[in-house]
């Protein structure tokens, strides 16, 4: 009983699990999480205009986004987002849409508080306030229409405008050493499963095209053979001269 119970558990190990052999292909890429980000506080936030893009202005040494309900990380080209500011960053596999409407020189009008000639009064927002509000926030499009994103005499930028920024920051994103250098190590390395011997290339040689064989008409009509004349043999020891005299003696 013990042996049959034993055979039909590996059976259905070997059904379930797949032999190494059988495999064609084994890809694996993964990347370090970024180092933690010591908080003293739950972080203030700042709205950047013409976007719904909150960041954290306290923090030099790293980009904090909050966007769509996710935070957002950039490190070592490479973006990372989590549900929490200060822990469960998971790696994402994209560029998230939002970044090439952030200014990249949001920090320098932050500190003049000055928006592309025009005062910049922004709000700093508690992270709980934050997350209260920032759903309703973009529905009702709270800040271009009761805040004017706090510049004075704000005016929104044209949609061609708006869309050539776009491109020249994602221009701009594509040559830094750091994100080509994240782009070369995301191509997956395909690993050989062992014990299978690598198969060298096998060159094809020219298929050489068969010879046409031309079939001769068979003929309908054969041709009589021709009777040949049948000459009589002489009988062995008898001379010819002998079977004309008994044909005359007849």
């Amino acid at each position: 009983m013990k042996k049959l119970l034993f055979g039909a558990m590996l059976f259905a190990l070997v059904m379930v699990v797949p032999i190494p052999t059988m495999a064609a292909v084994d890809i694996r890429i993964s990347f370090p999480l970024p180092p933690p980000i010591v908080f003293a506080a739950p972080p203030e936030l700042v709205v950047l205009p013409d976007t719904y893009v909150y960041v954290a202005p306290d923090y030099d040494d790293v980009d904090l986004f909050f966007w769509s309900g996710w935070w957002w990380r950039f490190w070592e080209g490479r973006w990372y987002r989590s549900r929490y500011y200060n822990r469960g960053w998971g790696y994402y596999n994209n560029i998230p849409s939002f970044y090439f409407d952030v200014d990249p020189g949001w920090r320098g009008y932050y500190r003049d508080r000055n928006w592309y000639g025009h005062r910049w009064n922004y709000e700093r927002i508690p992270n709980q306030r934050l997350q209260q509000n920032w759903s309703s926030w973009e529905k009702s499009r709270y800040w271009e229409r009761q805040k004017t994103w706090g510049v004075q005499s704000y005016q929104p930028r044209p949609q061609q405008q708006r869309q050539e920024l776009r491109q020249q920051r994602q221009q701009q994103y594509q040559q830094r050493p750091e994100v080509q250098q994240h782009q070369q190590q995301r191509q997956p390395q395909v690993q050989k499963p062992q014990g299978q011997p690598q198969k060298q290339p096998q060159v094809q040689q020219p298929k050489q095209q068969p010879q046409e064989r031309v079939q001769q008409p068979q003929r309908q009509e054969q041709r009589p053979q021709a009777e040949q004349p049948q000459h009589s043999q002489p009988r062995h020891g008898k001379p010819e001269r002998e079977e004309v005299e008994k044909q005359d003696r007849k």
